[in-house]
């Protein structure tokens, strides 16, 4: 994969999460809602954005909570990942 982001964006790849229910079922990622938990695959350079100059926080390999509709939705050799733009990115998971 060689997407190089442009301005503020980022691309963003989903983390596959199962879940378990209270009841001990295992929810595989198919069967829950659209994930908002994304690692960070490419960071594009920042720099002026809509006249103001904005300096880039996400590095790649960051986990990330993006909104949920945020972005735009591609799929490269198999594999969805979303761009999104920083002011999208909601908080870094430590």
């Amino acid at each position: 994969m060689n997407i190089i982001p442009l301005f503020d964006k980022v691309v963003v790849k989903a983390t596959e999460v199962e879940e378990t229910t209270a009841a001990g079922i295992i929810l595989p990622g198919s069967a829950k809602e659209k994930p908002q938990v994304f690692e960070v695959v490419a960071v594009g350079p920042g720099g002026e954005v809509d006249g103001k100059e904005t300096a880039m926080v996400s590095a790649v390999g960051d986990r990330v909570i993006i909104s949920k509709y945020a972005g735009t939705e591609i799929k490269i050799d198999g594999v969805e990942y979303n761009i999104v733009r920083q002011g999208d990115i909601l908080a870094k998971i430590g």
